[in-house]
This record gives structure tokens, sequence and C-alpha cells, in this order.
């Protein structure tokens, strides 16, 4: 899920893992009338996509796709941001990850954007975004162009970030942990529903990571997911 300079504060908890991605079954959802909500606020942003690598050191590493590797999105400082009980999350980067790491009763996705967000303390809030067939979105403006694994980074002109979002406003909220090693825990995280993207752009992507660079899921151990809005 995140590069190695994101990593959350503390190391992984022990006793019963509280790990990420994981399938969200209906009978792991509730609704709590006191859960804070998820207070988005998005400006402007110009884009740097960028391929995030995790084979520097090997030979091949320029031909050959490690399964943690993607394609992520930096945003400039300040132009993003969400609130949780009076907590300031800033947005850093959004990456992409094909099939989906979340899965919703059993089913995935063909993509799954990750919109990683930090607070002055180092915690970090990802919302996931699962990525289906439909109509052209600001998604596939970012996507256009892929970043070559070792070349270039891709110039993207200003975006609304809010456009990254799906119109609904429910998201389903649950503390699990980074999706690539070490798999540190206490991430929070918001999925919320779906968001457009054209075939084209799917197929893209996955022309690139033809193996995949998704996660499995992992086990709830008794975890629930609360439904909560995001305004």
């Amino acid at each position: 899920m995140l590069t190695a300079s994101f990593f959350a504060v503390g190391t992984a908890e022990s006793g019963t893992p509280k790990q990420s991605p994981v399938n969200v079954t209906p009978n792991a959802i509730r609704f709590d009338p006191h859960a804070p909500k998820l207070d988005v606020t998005y400006g402007h942003s110009a884009l740097e996509l960028k391929y995030i690598r995790k084979d520097t050191t090997a030979a091949d590493g320029c031909t050959v796709r490690h399964h943690e590797e993607t394609e992520e999105a930096e945003v400039e400082p300040g132009s993003g941001h969400v609130t949780v009980a009076g907590t300031r999350y800033d947005l850093v980067q959004f990456h992409f990850h094909t099939p989906s790491e979340h899965r919703f009763a059993g089913r995935a996705t063909p993509l799954e954007m990750h919109l990683v967000h930090r607070s002055a303390e180092g915690k970090l809030l990802v919302v996931g975004v699962p990525l289906v067939v439909g109509s052209h979105s600001v998604v596939d403006d970012v996507l256009a162009t892929l970043s070559p694994e070792c070349g270039a980074p891709v110039e993207i002109e200003p975006v609304d970030l809010t456009r990254l979002l799906p119109p609904g406003h429910h998201t389903l909220h649950y503390t699990g942990s980074l999706t690539t090693a070490p798999f540190t825990e206490g991430v929070e995280w918001y999925l919320t529903g779906e968001q457009h993207v054209t075939a084209a752009t799917i197929a893209r992507f996955k022309g690139l990571f033809t193996a995949g660079n998704a996660r499995e899921a992992q086990p709830l151990n008794g975890r629930t997911l609360v439904e909560v809005p995001r305004i």
C-alpha cells in the first residue's frame, strides 16, 4: 500500500492481528450514531505520477514487476486534508492496486485507489476507493500516461481532488495496517463506494502490472466496520 517513507507510528500490535486489506461481509458492518464523521476538504493540485520501485538493487529490476510496486501520484502540500474527531490528516499521495485489495462479499473490483493521509503526529488514515468500469472520471486523467519503471515521472495539470471520490457520501471505517511490508498496524481505513473509470484505463494499468500488485484479504479477527458519513 505505502512506500517506506509513510510508516505508521509504533510497531505491529501483539495478540490478534489487525491486518489489511479485508473482505467486507454484510454481517461485519454496524452503524454507530456516535461515530465521528469523515470531514473531507479537498482543493485543486498539480500531480507528479511516479513509478514506485521495490527492486532497485535487482539487475533486472527495470523489466521485472515486484508485487508491491505501483503508480503513485504525489499531491502539492496543503492541497487536501480530512478531519476526524478534531484530528487533521493531510493528503500526501494516492496510488493504485489491481485487482482491488479490499473485497466486498468476496468480490474484487478491477482497481482500487488508496488516498494516503498523515497527521502531524505521523498517524496514517487511508481512504480506499474501489474502481469499476464506467464513464470517464478524473482518475482517467491521472492514469492517462503511466510513469515507466526506470523513467521520468509524469507531470499532470491541476485536478479537482474532490472528483477523485465517488458521489455517494457513506464510508465504512475500520482499523487495520499497511498492505505492504512491514505491515505496520494502527492505520485508520475508510472505504467508499465505487468510482468509475473507463475500460481503457483499467487495461492500461493491468498491462503494466500483469501479475497484479494487491495483497490478499486478511482475517477480520472479530473486527467490525462502522458505517459513517463523509461530509
